[in-house]
């Protein structure tokens, strides 16, 4: 099977946070590790407010209701 043949998802199954990184899971058992000084709203949340989040869609995207902050999955692959 080639490379262009496999199939990479766009949905995130799974978040935490280490350090001063927000890793998201994906379907495709991707991992991708992004820094929190990107989103400042997001940087500067205590790790209740951090811990306070849900999906939106399939996995499309990550919504922290209290800090107002949405992050689109396919933004952050691009």
């Amino acid at each position: 099977m080639s490379i262009s043949t496999i199939n990479k998802s766009k949905n995130a199954i799974d978040l935490h946070f280490k350090d001063d990184k927000m890793i998201l899971i994906l379907e495709d058992g991707r991992e991708l590790s992004v820094p929190l000084e990107w989103f400042p709203l997001l940087r500067d949340a205590t790790p209740t407010q951090l811990a306070n989040w849900r999906f939106i869609g399939k996995g499309e995207g990550i919504h922290w209701e209290e800090l107002d902050e949405d992050v689109s999955v396919e933004q952050l692959l691009n």
